[in-house]
């Protein structure tokens, strides 16, 4: 008999043109051997180009989602995602307050095409209930600044601020750097009360870049599931997202989608 997979909850919102969210979770977690569940908070209509619609699930309706995942499937590693305002954060941390399996928290704010997916003041409550929470949290450099309420450019600021977070909320940071001006992309995972271990990778010349965020803290979960240890779960995360940029299919007019489907080797 087989091993089973792990589960993998994944929290967060819909994509309709399936880049980004739980769209790409699901095909993540597959991909990787997972058994994919999902809650989803918010209804986007969305593409490449942009956001053309935002419409945020009932608290309670995504509570329940998760409570019957958890009551019956059983999880094995939790991915959160978009949470679009104070009522669906709070709902969510109430639901997960039980939960021992890891929990991989990526603060969506802001989409590849620039439109903002978080009410102003649910920041300060993710930033309270969920992130101590989270065994790690996934902010790239424009979320990372919301998040310290500053300004951050380069890789230097970025492990300063990675630190500073990751000691304020006793969660692991794994500060993404492909936003700063450096010449390739860093990314910084820091413990606390351990040590920061550098990610690097030369920049990929393409703008099929729409849900890297979303995969990543995906894979990062089910391999925590998988039962590897954070610092090699980031690793083998971090090359299926290459992968998996290096194989987009090409579509759509703006940030086209990953190639999920076509990712054979995380080496």
């Amino acid at each position: 008999m087989s091993k089973s997979p792990p589960r993998v909850l994944s929290i967060a919102g819909s994509d309709s043109s399936g880049g980004a969210g739980v769209q790409a979770d699901i095909k993540t977690i597959a991909m990787l051997g997972g058994y994919a569940m999902s809650a989803i908070t918010t209804v986007t209509a969305q593409n490449s180009v942009g956001v053309q619609a935002i419409a945020p699930m009932a608290g309670s309706v995504v509570a329940q989602q998760i409570a019957s995942c958890i009551d019956d499937i059983g999880i094995d590693a939790v991915k959160i995602g978009m949470l679009h305002d104070v009522e669906i954060i709070e709902a969510v941390a109430e639901a997960l307050k039980d939960v021992e399996a890891p929990i991989v928290l990526d603060p969506v704010m802001i989409a590849t095409s620039g439109a903002a997916l978080i009410a102003p003041d649910a920041i300060e409550a993710m930033r309270e209930r969920l992130f101590p929470m989270a065994e790690l949290v996934t902010p790239n450099l424009p979320e990372l600044a919301h998040l310290l309420e500053r300004s951050l450019s380069d890789s230097s600021q970025m492990a300063e601020a990675a630190e500073e977070l990751a000691n304020k909320t006793g969660a692991a940071v794994l500060a993404k750097g492909g936003h700063t001006s450096d010449e390739r992309i860093i990314d910084i995972l820091y413990v606390p009360g351990g040590r920061a271990v550098q990610f690097n990778h030369a920049r990929i010349d393409t703008r099929h870049t729409h849900g890297t965020g979303c995969t990543l803290s995906s894979a990062i979960a089910t391999l925590l599931g998988h039962g590897q240890p954070l610092e090699h779960a980031v690793r083998l995360g971090r090359n299926f997202v290459i992968r998996a940029i290096e194989n987009a299919p090409g579509f759509g007019e703006g940030n086209g989608p990953l190639g999920h489907h076509a990712v054979r080797s995380l080496d």
